[in-house]
């Protein structure tokens, strides 16, 4: 049983950044202007910046992974992978280059893409494996692939080998990255599991959240279902967080952020774009009879940000999550586009753990009457209620 809750969250604390456009006058500049400015020019003089260039080509950077402990931070773009060391920036970086295919390149530009754009291998996540290893994977010139790449070994001085790229742990990457440079995309590995909110075909015409393994001889999957639209309809995804909900490990969810176009009401609200939190539980295995491979705990609520006075439509760009002493209970930022018919800005919202917690124990929605809406479900919510 998949209802979809329709519950919107509280704005509870809230709105820690009004519109844009009110700060606008003088007055208003000042009190937010920055503390210290410096031109280009003074940073590349200070000496703790660096010009990354790579044959003059658009490197277009896509995934950024920083380690504060051992300073470095490591840079995915086009063709190449970077890792800068943060504690002496005038030190070369170390690069893999880690290109497509001709024959991948060729089949790209023969299906109608930009050699220049779109026909490379655009690395689009970098996600910790463990102390010694990256999990990486780029769009692979419209043919998704994935590989760990190893880490050098740091403070070893110049003779140290650098990092590189594991080339027997070259895989596809569908499902786990996007065919398409462009795309919003999400990536999150735990525990050896990646999630990922991602195309699931060259097109670009269906997307899904999946689960796959990055390591080992399993190479099962669970997924959203496919030509749903109460699951999924045209989702931008933007965040994916594990997050406990107690102290016993079995609880724990993983949260995705995305927007998508409304399916709750009429023809005309479907034009609306709506921001949205989904959830999963982590030991999700799928069903045994039906939802083979699929999601049997999948459930996602509406995510509000809005000030008083006319409804705006806005759309989830980002979001970030502060941790706290509570690991149950971090903080969640999202960053808002929002516009209405003679406005349009942005805002921040903060959200409370306890917030999103009660939206997913209902009320639920589901679909009734002559039209076939989505209503609220006023009847007795089953045992084992949906979603656990």
């Amino acid at each position: 049983m998949h209802p979809a809750p329709r519950h919107s969250l509280p704005l509870a604390a809230l709105l820690l950044c009004l519109l844009l456009q009110q700060l606008g006058s003088s007055k208003a500049w000042k009190q937010h202007a920055p503390r210290l400015r410096l031109a280009y020019k003074d940073v590349l003089k200070s000496n703790s910046s660096r010009l990354l260039l790579a044959s003059g080509d658009g490197l277009d950077f896509q995934a950024l992974l920083v380690d504060e402990d051992r300073a470095w931070l490591m840079v995915g773009a086009k063709n190449h992978i970077f890792l800068l060391h943060l504690d002496h920036p005038s030190r070369e970086p170390e690069k893999i280059f880690w290109p497509a295919s001709r024959e991948q390149v060729e089949h790209c530009q023969l299906a109608g893409k930009n050699v220049e754009t779109e026909c490379a291998n655009f690395i689009r996540l970098l996600q910790p494996f463990n102390r010694t290893h990256v999990f990486a994977c780029g769009t692979g010139s419209y043919q998704p692939v994935c590989a760990f790449i190893q880490l050098g070994a740091r403070g070893k001085g110049p003779g140290a080998p650098p990092m590189r790229l594991v080339t027997h742990s070259l895989e596809s990457g569908r499902g786990r990255c996007p065919y398409s440079p462009h795309e919003p995309f999400t990536g999150l590995l735990v525990d050896g599991e990646l999630y990922s909110g991602t195309s699931s075909d060259f097109m670009g015409s269906s997307a899904a959240f999946f689960r796959t393994w990055v390591h080992g001889a399993e190479q099962s999957y669970i997924r959203t279902e496919q030509n749903q639209d109460h699951w999924l309809h045209e989702p931008a995804f933007v965040g994916a967080y594990a997050i406990p909900d107690t102290y016993n490990p079995h609880d724990d969810k993983v949260y995705i952020f995305f927007r998508e176009r409304a399916m709750e009401a009429g023809q005309w609200e479907r034009r609306h774009i709506h921001a949205r939190v989904a959830r999963v539980c982590k030991n999700d295995v799928g069903g045994k009879h039906s939802l083979i491979n699929r999601w049997s705990t999948f459930l996602k609520a509406r995510l509000v940000c809005s000030i008083p006075g006319p409804h705006f439509q806005h759309a989830v760009e980002d979001v970030f999550l502060l941790r706290t002493r509570d690991p149950q209970n971090p903080l969640i930022f999202g960053l808002f586009t929002v516009s209405s018919g003679v406005f349009s800005g942005s805002a921040v919202c903060v959200y409370s753990m306890a917030a999103v917690r009660a939206a997913f124990s209902g009320p639920f929605a589901h679909k009734e009457g002559f039209d076939y809406r989505w209503v609220e479900y006023k009847g007795r919510v089953p045992y084992p209620r949906p979603g656990t």
